[in-house]
């Protein structure tokens, strides 16, 4: 088929990174797939990270291939050494990424928990249990002044989270990048929750989860990341936080239905808490890796 490949501007510039797209058309200027590439700063500034869609009627006629080799010569145009890209375990676009040279580095499996089927008793136990030294605090949106500063420090307890054989990197935050991330969230109209473990001796952060619901309130929300400082742990903060962060959500938006988490097959810990509160396996995803 006719192909074209045309440059698009986007929109998603931010501190942090930038994104590059290309709309791929045939001859008669009707869309045939899309490809993004994200091109990261800092601690990842050699990686880059490709989302790549063909449209099911245009598949097999070279839109992907062609798509695919403009992102990875930008990316090599942008001294990048390697390019990640994400699909379904077993989908075609995981079985055309896997055909053109990207190794899975990383699997990650899905799980959603119906918020109609939530014990409440048991999250009230889970939440009421002591936990010596420790407080939750929340936060809808941006983080207030005073805590700015210790919820970036915080940040510090996703830098060992397994990513497998992944090249990742280490995502470096600071207060402008706490904002900047909490900003892009509410510019798209989604609401940004925030759940906290606090070091009662000095008032810091130690923990934190994020979920991030639908503007309009219903369908799923998404958990964003739950971490805890290496010298915080073993105290049950963890599931502490998420069983807090689901009995809000249950609490403020009664059109919800589930929370979506996604979380590393090697991360044992966090997939025997999110077992324990009722979340239920959908689907596997692999994360696969082009070396440049």
């Amino acid at each position: 088929m006719s192909l074209r490949i045309t440059p698009l501007t986007d929109p998603a510039h931010g501190p942090h990174g930038r994104r590059l797209a290309w709309l791929a058309s045939d001859a008669d200027s009707t869309p045939a797939g899309t490809a993004f590439l994200r091109l990261f700063d800092g601690g990842q500034a050699h990686l880059a990270e490709l989302d790549l869609r063909v449209h099911p009627a245009e598949r097999r006629k070279g839109v992907g291939s062609r798509l695919l080799n403009t992102a990875v010569a930008t990316a090599r145009d942008n001294a990048r050494r390697c390019v990640v890209a994400q699909a379904e375990a077993g989908s075609p676009g995981d079985l055309f990424l896997a055909a053109r040279g990207f190794r899975t580095v990383l699997t990650l499996r899905f799980t959603r928990l119906p918020l109609a089927d939530v014990d409440t008793a048991v999250l009230a136990g889970l939440i009421e249990r002591p936990h010596p030294g420790y407080r939750l605090m929340s936060w809808q949106g941006t983080v207030s002044d005073d805590l700015a500063e210790t919820f970036a420090a915080s940040r510090r307890a996703m830098d060992d989270m397994p990513m497998d054989d992944t090249d990742n990197g280490t995502v470096t935050w600071d207060v402008d990048r706490v904002r900047a991330a909490a900003k892009a969230v509410e510019q798209r109209g989604d609401h940004l929750h925030t759940v906290v473990a606090i070091d009662a001796s000095d008032g810091s952060i130690v923990g934190f989860t994020e979920l991030v619901i639908p503007g309009n309130g219903a369908g799923d929300g998404q958990h964003y990341g739950t971490g805890v400082l290496p010298e915080h742990r073993g105290h049950g903060l963890g599931r502490w936080m998420k069983a807090e962060s689901i009995r809000q959500a249950r609490r403020d938006y009664p059109d919800l239905g589930g929370l979506l988490t996604d979380t590393a097959d090697s991360n044992t810990h966090m997939r025997q808490i999110n077992d324990g509160l009722g979340y239920i396996p959908t689907h596997t995803t692999h994360r696969r890796q082009l070396d440049l």
